[in-house]
């Protein structure tokens, strides 16, 4: 069974609200990537986006306004920013019907069988990004790729909107790639893929595809095993 972890932002699936354009031509893609071969399955990992990002900042706003901003607590903010990747998931696993027969899958490390075709997960709970769930769901069921999909095309040598001679890489590897992410993780730290992610992704020996999330074609590529445009990590 050849087994796909796509981890797609949340910005890309709604970036203030659902980009309904956009999801018809991924699931249409996807669905026609499953259903060529009966040995293909697919496992999604969904971010946040907007909804997130809107009900944080409310929850923000309205300590601020009733004096109690002190007060405000990470782990309430991470859990508002996880039920939005629940919301989320559980639309993309509506989409596919009956491809997706299984509940949206809230903890990884206790994921049942895998009986469908499609395989839709959230967030799980403070401390852990959906770039380290689309990892343990990958350990889970063996599959050897994680595809990040986000905003970013590729990964460069440094922030390019900081450093103007921020270099692009169309590869890159582990050792490297964890120097200029760090080892810490911190809701909304910006980096291509998560580092506690990115140490248990070099544990386990798999490959990690960053490449831009609206780009149909270019996933489909990737999903073929043919020549695309972003970058690979791996040893």
């Amino acid at each position: 069974m050849i087994t796909k972890v796509l981890s797609v932002g949340g910005s890309i699936v709604v970036p203030d609200k659902p980009d309904t354009d956009f999801l018809q031509k991924f699931i249409a893609m996807t669905r026609s990537w499953i259903e060529e071969d009966q040995n293909r399955r697919l496992i999604l990992v969904v971010g946040g986006g907007g909804p997130a990002r809107i009900y944080q900042q409310a929850y923000c706003e309205i300590l601020a306004e009733t004096n109690h901003a002190g007060d405000a607590d990470n782990n309430e903010a991470d859990w508002i920013g996880i039920m939005a990747t629940r919301l989320n998931a559980q639309l993309l696993k509506a989409a596919y019907g009956k491809l997706c027969p299984q509940p949206v899958v809230y903890n990884p490390t206790a994921a049942n069988e895998f009986t469908g075709r499609v395989l839709v997960a959230s967030g799980w709970k403070p401390g852990f990004s959906t770039d380290n769930d689309a990892v343990l769901l990958a350990e889970q069921y063996k599959a050897d790729t994680v595809v990040n999909l986000s905003n970013i095309e590729k990964v460069y040598t440094d922030d390019p909107r900081k450093n103007p001679d921020a270099v692009p890489l169309d590869s890159i590897s582990w050792t490297d790639f964890r120097k200029m992410v760090g080892n810490s993780w911190t809701p909304g730290k910006n980096t291509p893929f998560d580092p506690i992610a990115s140490k248990k992704a070099e544990e386990l020996g798999l490959t990690v595809i960053c490449a831009a999330g609206k780009n149909i074609d270019n996933i489909r590529a990737i999903l073929d095993g043919k020549r695309f445009i972003g970058t690979t990590i791996k040893d």
